[in-house]
C-alpha cells in the first residue's frame, strides 16, 4: 500500500519508554506511525505525553519534514483543535485518523468501579475519539474524501467480566463510527472501526499483571481467551489491517467494525 505524502493522524502513539523497557513491547499507535512512514506518509504522533510521542520519533528515527509530534490529551476540546490547526499549518489536508488513544482502566466489578474512574474511562475513549472526528470531518468533508478508523474491541461487542468501563466505552465506539459512516459516505469520507482481541501491547502486559495481583487464576492468563489460533495478535497484525482500512483498496468498505481476534470469538 502506497500512502506517500498523504497526511496521517494517530491518537495515542507514544512509546512509554520506561514501559518498554520493563515489557519489551510496543503499542499498536506507535506500530501504526511506523508502517505508515514507511509506506511514504506524513504522521502526526498526538499522545497526552511529550516525551511519550518524541520517544516514537526516537526509537524509529523518523525524519522532521515527515514526523511531527503534539501533546494534546484528546478528552480535551481546545486542545484537540490546537492539534488539528498544527497539523493544518504544517500540511494543509488531512488523509486518515486514527484513533487509539484509550485507558483500559482498573479490573474491577460494577459495583467497585468509582465513577470518578468509569468517567475518565469515557473522557479518553469514547469522548477523546468523538472529539478528534468532529475536528476532522470537516476537513475530510472539504477535500472530498478521508478515512477515519476507530478503534472498538471484543470488549465492545459481548460482555466480560471486569471490563465495565472499558467494554462499554468500547461499545460507544462502535455506535458512533456507524453513526459517522452514515453521514459522510456522500461526502467521500469513510469511517470505520477495527475490534480486536488480546494483543501483545505493553496495555496487555499491565492487565496480565493486575489479573495476577488480584489472584485471578495462579498466573493471570487463565482469564485469558486466545481462541481457536492458540495466542494472541501481534500489534502488527492489527496495524495491518488498519492501513488497509485507510487505504484506497478498502474504497466501498465503509461503516464496518472489523473482528481481528483470531477467531476468538467465533463461537459466540
Amino acid at each position: 500500500m502506497n500512502f506517500k505524502d498523504q497526511v496521517i493522524i494517530v491518537t495515542g502513539a507514544g512509546i512509554n519508554a520506561q514501559a518498554w523497557e520493563k515489557y519489551h513491547k510496543l503499542g499498536i499507535g506507535c506500530v501504526l506511525v511506523q508502517k505508515f512512514y514507511e509506506e511514504g506518509a506524513k504522521v502526526a504522533i498526538v499522545d497526552i505525553n511529550a516525551q511519550f510521542a518524541q520517544e516514537t520519533i526516537r526509537h524509529f528515527s523518523l525524519s522532521a519534514d515527515r514526523a511531527m509530534v503534539i501533546a494534546a490529551d484528546v478528552s480535551d476540546e481546545g486542545a484537540v483543535e490546537k492539534a488539528v490547526e498544527k497539523v493544518m499549518e504544517k500540511w494543509g489536508r488531512v488523509d486518515a485518523l486514527v484513533n487509539t488513544a484509550g485507558w483500559g482502566g482498573p479490573q474491577k466489578r460494577a459495583e467497585d468501579y468509582t465513577f470518578e474512574t468509569f468517567r475518565r474511562v469515557y473522557e479518553i475513549n469514547t469522548f477523546g475519539t468523538y472529539l478528534m472526528m468532529a475536528k476532522i470531518l470537516p476537513i475530510m468533508q472539504k477535500q472530498k474524501k478521508g478515512s477515519i478508523v476507530n478503534f472498538g474491541s471484543v470488549s465492545g461487542m459481548f460482555g466480560y467480566s471486569l471490563e465495565i468501563g472499558y467494554g462499554s466505552s468500547k461499545w460507544s465506539i462502535i455506535g458512533m463510527t456507524k453513526n459517522a459512516a452514515v453521514e459522510n459516505g456522500r461526502n467521500g469520507v469513510r469511517v470505520n472501526s477495527v475490534s480486536p482481541g488480546w494483543v501483545d501491547t505493553p496495555m496487555f502486559a499491565s492487565v496480565l499483571a493486575g489479573y495476577k495481583e488480584d489472584g485471578i487464576g495462579h498466573d493471570g492468563w487463565d482469564n485469558v481467551t486466545v481462541g481457536p489460533m492458540g495466542r494472541i495478535a501481534a500489534p502488527e497484525e492489527i496495524a495491518d489491517v488498519v492501513l488497509f482500512l485507510c487505504s484506497d483498496k478498502a474504497s466501498y468498505i465503509n461503516g464496518a467494525n472489523l473482528l481481528v481476534d483470531g477467531g476468538m470469538t467465533a463461537g459466540n
